[in-house]
Parts: C-alpha cells; sequence; structure tokens
C-alpha cells in the first residue's frame, strides 16, 4: 500500500488567523519501506516571520522572498500525494495549514479521512508516555543528531522511521509476507492424514537375530571408558 508521510513548517499556529504555510516535506512509503521518492518546497508566505516561529525552524523572510508562491505550484504537490493516506505527526495542525492554502487557491481541500495521526497511535501504543518526534525517536533509538532545527524534509524521514515502528517495527514486512503465504495458501498444503489405497501388507518383524544381539554385545564391549560407565 502506498503511504505519504509529511510535515509542514509555518510562519505560526493558526491559519485562521492569517499564518501560512512555509515549507513542507513528503516521504514515499509503499508496504511501510521507504522507496526514495520525495516531495519537498519552501513557499513565499507573501507576510512577515514572527521571530517565535523563525527560531524554530531558522526560515526567515528574506530566505523566503524568492521562494514561489503556492498558488502558482501547488499541482506538483498534488500530483506527488496522489489519493495516498497521509500520515503526520499532530495530523490536524499539518491538515489545516495544507488544506488553508489549498483554500486560498480556490481549490479542494485534502479530505480528511485521508488523515493517519501518528500522536493518536502513540498515544495508544505508548500511554502516558512523551509522544514528541523527539521522545518517540529516542523511545525506538531513531538517529536525529542531525536535527538542529526544524525542517518539514527532515522531519518527514523521521517520522517515517517512527511510523514503521508504531505499526510493528522494522521486521514487520517479514511478519505481513508470512500472513500473505498464510492467507494463500491452498487447502491442499494443509497437512491432512489420508488413508492409504491399495491392500494392507502385515508388519514385517523387527526383534533382533540371536547373532545380532552378539554382534551388538561384542561391538559395547570394545569400547574404552564409554559415559555411560
Amino acid at each position: 500500500m502506498r503511504e505519504i508521510v509529511f510535515d509542514t513548517e509555518t510562519t505560526g499556529l493558526d491559519p485562521k488567523t492569517g499564518d501560512r504555510m512555509v515549507e513542507i516535506g513528503c516521504v514515499e512509503m509503499v508496504n511501510l519501506v521507504p522507496t526514495g521518492a520525495t516531495f519537498h518546497a519552501y513557499y513565499n508566505p507573501e507576510r512577515d516571520m514572527p521571530a517565535g516561529a523563525e527560531a524554530v525552524h531558522g526560515l526567515s523572510a528574506a530566505f523566503l522572498s524568492d521562494k514561489p508562491l503556492f498558488r502558482d505550484t501547488f499541482q506538483e504537490l498534488l500530483d506527488f500525494i496522489g489519493d495516498a493516506p497521509l500520515i503526520a505527526h499532530n495530523a490536524g495542525f499539518d491538515f489545516g495549514f495544507l488544506n488553508a492554502e489549498l483554500n486560498l487557491c480556490g481549490n479542494e481541500p485534502v479530505c480528511m479521512s485521508r488523515m493517519v495521526d501518528t500522536v493518536q497511535i502513540a498515544k495508544k501504543r505508548h500511554p502516558g508516555a512523551k509522544l514528541s518526534l523527539d521522545a518517540l525517536c529516542t523511545r525506538y533509538g531513531i538517529d536525529r543528531s542531525h536535527r538542529v532545527k526544524h525542517g518539514a524534509l527532515l522531519d518527514a524521514e523521521l517520522l517515517a522511521q517512527v511510523y514503521v515502528e508504531l505499526k510493528g517495527g522494522r521486521q514487520i514486512g517479514l511478519e505481513l509476507a508470512a500472513e500473505t503465504a498464510e492467507v494463500e495458501a491452498p487447502k491442499e498444503a494443509v497437512a491432512v492424514r489420508k488413508t492409504p489405497e491399495g491392500p494392507r501388507r502385515e508388519a514385517r518383524p523387527h526383534a533382533p537375530t540371536s547373532e545380532e544381539l552378539a554382534r551388538h554385545r561384542e561391538f559395547m564391549a570394545g569400547i574404552e571408558n564409554p559415559l555411560w560407565g
């Protein structure tokens, strides 16, 4: 199954108050294995960058000033994600900004039924534990030493690894293969003992002859220091 893990960076917390999406990163996975295909883009938000937001992701208004507008290039993003389920950490936030940008373009929003929230999955698997991306990377031994600031593509790549662990771990592919083989196994593969056809033969005698017993005793007597004393 094809799935897209994604993350966004923004100018703030709420698109309803004028905040905009400035970066998006997407990682393609098929059957929980990253294919190597990614999508990454920066967008000019057509507004200032609050200091608090810049401290999180390091994207300044000057850096974004020559980047394309979302409305001019959004079709490339839609072509990449296709109709696949979309996985994000605290996904309501990322979906909110993505759909707000699509709404500004007069485009249909991404259906919320496609949303997969890794925070909710983690909450069920680890109740009471810390659920941030950093905390989950630590729990699963995922290296994030190169994550100095938030970055959409980097965070999507880390989240893809976390998502695999949340779904059952790195060996899940083997488990899925075994389950598939079991489901697809023909009925003939089930071990069933059948009554043999044809005439029955009497069992042959298996008792040793006196000559065989004598040879056995002679052989055993020639063994030096036997373990059985």
